[in-house]
């Protein structure tokens, strides 16, 4: 049986590669000319990453009041997918942008 603490940890997972997948499929959108559905797609990104980063901002406060997170790789790993998830959903964005200006 998961703890809770793992649970979150996967939602912060979950969230950030719904993001991420998000993000991708508005890269191969613009690709194909298809600017409105890449633009749904980025907005599909941002609030998968948003729902992540209110999980880990809840982590964050609850560290701040004293309850301490245990460090494991696994959070380790979920902070790490979040970050190159929202650093992919900025690229992705830029290069949708650019499809469109050149296509």
């Amino acid at each position: 049986m998961m703890s809770n603490q793992e649970e979150v940890i996967f939602q912060i997972i979950l969230h950030g590669g719904n993001g991420r997948s998000a993000s991708m499929e508005a890269i191969a959108a613009a690709k194909q000319g298809k600017f409105s559905e890449a633009k749904e797609k980025l907005t599909e990104a941002s609030e998968e990453l948003a729902q992540a980063h209110h999980i880990q901002t809840s982590l964050i406060q609850g560290e701040v009041r004293g309850e301490k997170s245990e460090i494991s790789l696994l959070m380790i790993h979920a902070q790490d997918h979040l970050m190159n998830a929202i650093t992919m959903k900025d690229l992705a964005t830029e290069i949708v942008h650019l499809h469109e200006k050149i296509g």
